[in-house]
């Protein structure tokens, strides 16, 4: 079964990028977006096969995930159960009957951290909302979760090191949700790899590849004897975030 997550950074600047045929020819049993900055009535975008599920945030033209899927859900919920975090339409989940898939946008603690009291919260409750899923079924976690875990995941470790997306209070809290039963895909199959998922728009930074991987699949640890592969296509171009793909039997 394969799996695809992208953060598009706005799926209608994506769609003329090339995203349909990118859509198509990933050909994945399970598509799932972030940072769709839409509403589902503002763009016609449908394939053949697929069901759609849209969670766009109560702002417009702001967040917003979707989950284009093959196989037909048991049941969907939008957000986590928390008003607090439900206005930005941050999470989808489909029950399947085998596992839990969760598509997931993390908040961005933001310019001089403004946030990150927020993202603390958000990173509690998210795991507890997980675990809980976790203990009825397995779990497929995917998403743009807006933290580089450890040094080797982003290009320039020391200069980042108290900026949004690489503060050790968010890398700490990524390290408590692998502790608590889930497993890093890309990084258990790969221990040495440098790979990117996101580059600025500035400076040239995806010409240099001085990139930062923040893009993940996350599993239940139980599910990781199953997985086959976990694949960043750097290639693809069409948002600042490349796609990235888990392969699972």
């Amino acid at each position: 079964m394969k799996f695809i997550s992208w953060n598009v950074n706005g799926l209608r600047a994506c769609e003329g990028k090339g995203f349909r045929e990118t859509f198509k020819s990933l050909d994945a049993d399970f598509f799932c977006l972030q940072e769709t900055k839409m509403q589902p009535d503002q763009l016609d975008i449908q394939f053949e096969g697929y069901d759609s599920y849209w969670n766009s945030a109560e702002k417009k033209g702001y967040s917003g995930t979707a989950v284009f899927t093959k196989h037909k859900p048991l049941n969907v919920t939008y957000g986590i159960g928390i008003d607090l975090h439900d206005h930005e339409g941050r999470v989808i989940t489909l029950e399947m009957d085998e596992f839990f898939l969760v598509c997931c946008y993390t908040p961005n603690s933001q310019d001089g951290l403004k946030r990150l009291d927020y993202r603390m919260s958000w990173e509690d409750d998210f795991r507890k909302y997980l675990k809980k899923l976790d203990a009825t079924k397995p779990v497929i976690l995917c998403g743009d979760l807006n933290v580089a875990h450890e040094e080797i995941d982003l290009k320039n470790p020391k200069s980042n090191r108290r900026n949004a997306g690489f503060t050790d209070e968010e890398r700490e809290q990524f390290t408590n949700l692998l502790n608590s039963g889930f497993t890093d895909t890309f990084r258990w199959k790969y221990p040495e790899q440098v790979t990117y998922s996101w580059w600025s728009y500035r400076f040239q930074a995806r010409q240099k590849n001085a990139g930062w991987r923040i893009d993940y699949f996350v599993v239940s640890d139980r599910l990781r004897q199953h997985v086959l592969d976990a694949v960043i296509h750097t290639d693809i171009l069409g948002s600042d975030h490349c796609p990235v793909e888990l392969d699972i039997d």
